[in-house]
């Protein structure tokens, strides 16, 4: 059989044929020099086999890309990074928080919000001057699962039960726009109703521009769960503690506090100043 008849098999089952300008170009897109995506497609071409999952094709690929550059392995790697903060939704409600905070708004999470005929408990809620917005963030453990019509229709009538009060956090003011965040993708049914129904969705990679990777790299957060020098065990204790964005780990005392060796501290300390440094250029691709 010939590489170009090497079939893999995704996570689903379904197996597809192994496209080597596929991977080159997610290495790409993740900010891969051409001389580093090139090495990586070459190696695993050579040691691809018929039957190999996508999972250990990508295992293999973040490997060779995080020892050549380690920030762009990062960025690779942001997607399965955000489905690590599970099993439960909560952290990855904090990092969006976090992700609003970074524009400049004030959020808070698990907000109880009286609307017109029930109250509501709402994952995320966001405010400025000059903008009032709620967000229901969807997590998935999976990274092939999507949020589907019924959950854009259950988001929506909850925000139409909401947007007629005019009274939010000590000030007067109506709620400007609702959101639906997730960590993975929608499906072509709940975009379809969504952009009818005026309900604002935040996917992976939906819309094309302002898209939850897009918003994510734009403030240069990564979670903590990019970071590489830390094993499973020590990623959950963080995220269990509440630190979820990469740059926490810089809270020496506190990572002192939860037993991680001062070896482990100071070598996550590193990464995390090589892949979400303080001071980087930034673009805004927020939406509007």
């Amino acid at each position: 059989m010939s590489a170009r008849e090497i079939y893999i098999t995704k996570k689903s089952g379904e197996r597809e044929l192994f496209d080597s300008k596929k991977l080159e170009s997610s290495l790409l897109s993740a900010g891969a020099s051409k001389e580093a995506a090139e090495h990586v497609v070459n190696h695993i071409a050579r040691e691809v086999e018929d039957g190999m999952s996508t999972s250990m094709i990508y295992d293999h690929a973040f490997f060779l890309l995080d020892r050549m550059e380690k920030p762009v392995s990062a960025r690779y790697s942001l997607k399965r990074a955000l489905g690590e903060l599970g099993p439960t939704g909560f952290p990855f409600e904090k990092f969006m928080a976090d992700i609003f905070r970074a524009r400049s708004f004030r959020a808070e999470t698990n907000q109880i919000v009286k609307g017109h005929c029930a109250e509501h408990e709402i994952d995320v809620v966001a405010w400025n001057e000059n903008r009032l917005i709620m967000a229901e963030a969807k997590f998935h453990n999976e990274i092939g699962l999507k949020s589907d019509l019924k959950v854009a229709l259950y988001v929506k009538a909850r925000f139409d039960d909401i947007k007629g009060i005019d009274y939010f956090f000590g000030k007067k003011r109506k709620l400007d726009e609702g959101w639906l965040i997730t960590n993975t993708k929608f499906t072509d049914r709940a975009i379809h109703y969504a952009d009818c129904a005026g309900l604002r969705l935040i996917g992976w990679n939906f819309p094309a521009v302002g898209n939850l990777h897009d918003l994510i790299e734009d403030v240069a957060m990564h979670p903590v769960t990019s970071l590489s020098t830390l094993n499973q065990q020590e990623k959950r204790t963080l995220v269990d503690a509440g630190l979820v964005l990469c740059r926490d780990v810089r809270n020496v005392s506190k990572l002192q506090s939860l037993g991680l060796a001062p070896d482990r501290i100071k070598a996550a300390v590193e990464e995390s100043k090589v892949i979400c440094p303080e001071n980087t250029a930034r673009r805004d691709r927020f939406p509007h």
